[in-house]
């Protein structure tokens, strides 16, 4: 139910929100985190939603949406059920995370920053998931995927096209 103190947020995306500025220093200091829950509710974060937790946290809509749009795991559009994060810093490019790309991209029909027909994966890049040693590596979800290559792509992909059956 949407509140009707701060439009175009729930009361319980309000109520996730207050508690975690009940063990803060002040408002704006957990920023990132509203923008999480609020995420976790309705999967990206809109703009209208974005004026409303600035409006809650006591901050401008422009200062918000400078952490939103650093921050590269909140999505400012609409989203896939599952975003697929693939890394492309220097040491996943070198082990051939382009060529990954091609083959994610083809298998799902999708370039970088776009969405499948079937709205289950976005595929987006990202600067580094921090697993260089791993190379190359994608993030699934939550789940990380490493030492990605032919073989690793279409187990990933199968063992998922066999749970949503």
């Amino acid at each position: 139910m949407q509140s009707p103190l701060i439009p175009n947020l729930s009361d319980q995306e309000i109520s996730a929100i207050d508690n975690e500025i009940a063990h803060a220093p002040c408002r704006a200091a957990v920023a990132i985190d509203a923008l999480k829950i609020v995420q976790s509710h309705r999967g990206w974060v809109s703009d209208a939603s974005l004026q409303a937790i600035a409006r809650h946290l006591h901050m401008s809509a422009a200062e918000l949406d400078g952490i939103a749009t650093f921050y590269n795991l909140i999505f400012r559009r609409p989203v896939g059920e599952q975003v697929i994060l693939l890394c492309n810093s220097i040491t996943c490019w070198i082990k051939g995370a382009s060529q990954i790309q091609q083959q994610i991209s083809a298998r799902l029909h999708i370039g970088l920053g776009e969405t499948s027909a079937d709205n289950q994966y976005t595929l987006l890049p990202v600067t580094c998931l921090g697993a260089c040693d791993r190379a190359p590596v994608m993030l699934v979800g939550e789940q990380l995927h490493t030492h990605l290559d032919d073989a690793a792509l279409e187990l990933i992909f199968r063992s998922r096209e066999e749970a949503e059956e």
